[in-house]
């Protein structure tokens, strides 16, 4: 099967170190949980809730915890193996897909569709995500929530701001530098780790769209959404839509 250079970057590169690059499973479920907490996520109406690029399950798991059934979706099989050994007999359906086929898997009407963490940024072109959003508009209940959190690439950081350090320990750093393109990020992860006390150097690039919080808020409103903004974690924007 064609892999595209993000599926490639996180397979290959970052998925082996993902949950140690966001401080550790335990402090990564925890953020969740806040995050959830301040979003009132709790179950209301047909309890099912769908996490777009699920990832080791930062937030499908604390989901689970609050009572909701959980289609947890992403491309990357060994992210999503970690998230069933932690989810243990959560009600956490795992599915190694696009998380644009996430309709196929469905069993009701969600009343609540997460896409965060960045995700969002990762899909081809703007035709993809406002067909993804007409897609959840589409798929919700009556009063349900769509929540996306994402970068704000669309002003470019200049200079040293452009290398990004983002976590370092005795036997490993990972860094991030950024290179910007009319509508595209290119993200370059250098990931140093030792090993038998040599230290390995890899590198590793994908690209993700330069995605404009406005343009993704007249998106939603357009699908029927009422929308609102916030700041989400690691300074990433929040967007949260009410199905009418």
């Amino acid at each position: 099967m064609y892999m595209t250079a993000s599926q490639k970057h996180y397979d290959v590169h970052l998925a082996p170190v993902y949950s140690w690059s966001t401080g550790g499973i335990d402090a990564a479920l925890e953020r969740g949980r806040d995050e959830l907490a301040a979003l009132g996520a709790v179950p209301a109406s047909t309890r099912i809730a769908v996490d777009l690029g699920a990832g080791f399950g930062m937030h499908a798991i604390p989901l689970a915890q609050n009572g909701y059934e959980v289609l947890a979706i992403d491309s990357c099989a060994r992210l999503l193996d970690e998230l069933r050994r932690d989810a243990g007999a959560l009600p956490i359906q795992c599915v190694k897909d696009d998380l644009r086929n996430f309709t196929q898997y469905l069993k009701g009407a969600p009343e609540l569709i997460l896409c965060m963490g960045d995700t969002l940024t990762h899909l081809d072109s703007e035709a993809s995500v406002e067909a993804l959003i007409g897609q959840i508009a589409e798929t919700l209940c009556a009063g349900g929530r769509f929540v996306t959190s994402f970068r704000d690439y669309s002003v470019p950081v200049q200079g040293e701001a452009r290398f990004i350090p983002v976590r370092a320990d005795e036997d490993r750093i990972l860094t991030c530098f950024l290179e910007y393109s009319d509508a595209m990020v290119t993200v370059n992860d250098l990931l140093y780790e030792r090993r038998n006390g040599i230290w390995d150097f890899r590198i590793s690039a994908y690209r993700k769209q330069r995605l404009s919080p406005r343009w993704v808020m007249e998106v939603m409103a357009a699908q029927g959404f009422l929308v609102q903004g916030d700041s989400g974690l690691s300074g990433m924007v929040r967007l949260e839509g009410h199905r009418r």
